[in-house]
């Protein structure tokens, strides 16, 4: 075989013994920026699609995205973000990072959170609200942590309406025996 040659080449689809209908997945969503909300409500969305059992464990900052105050209201900051790109249509300055100063000017982080819902928004994703009804209509399984509540000074009521219930660590571990745990 010469350099220019190649061998054809196969997919290659890993058996994780998916045949029976007994997966689960928990995620844990720990942090409250909209950017770190979303890979986490995506893949649900993903893993119920595919008839997997869906867990959604939400502690510390994460609680924003279920408490009824912030939930509609998540930011997202540059600052501190290394991969910022420039919003896209800036010609050639789209393929380029954000300069790490600009992150911290006033105003960037309204500026950004209202580019990355547009972003979000274009591509017929729902907010973050929309989202968790979704999910939760689909068979999603919402827990908020009850270490974060009591430190948040909060009450189940407080809580987005769909949130099963409020539980300890140890619950957790019981919910999520077995499962594939995704922490974000």
């Amino acid at each position: 075989m010469t350099a220019t040659e190649t061998t054809p080449t196969t997919n290659v689809v890993p058996d994780f013994g998916d045949d029976d209908s007994d997966r689960k997945i928990c995620f844990i969503c720990s942090k409250g920026n909209l950017d770190m909300a979303y890979p986490a409500l995506i893949m649900a969305n993903g893993a119920l699609g595919e008839g997997i059992e869906t867990h959604i464990f939400f502690t510390f900052w994460g609680l924003d995205m279920i408490n009824k105050k912030t939930m509609d209201d998540l930011k997202f900051t540059p600052l501190g973000n290394a991969a910022m790109h420039m919003p896209p249509g800036m010609g050639k300055l789209s393929e380029k990072h954000m300069p790490q100063g600009m992150g911290g000017l006033p105003g960037m982080t309204s500026m950004a959170t209202k580019m990355l819902k547009k972003q979000i928004a274009d591509l017929d994703v729902p907010e973050v609200p929309e989202f968790l009804q979704m999910l939760a209509d689909m068979g999603a399984q919402l827990w908020a942590c009850q270490m974060s509540v009591d430190m948040m000074d909060l009450e189940q009521e407080d809580l987005f309406d769909e949130v099963i219930d409020v539980i300890n660590v140890s619950e957790f571990m019981e919910l999520s025996e077995g499962a594939q745990i995704v922490f974000v």
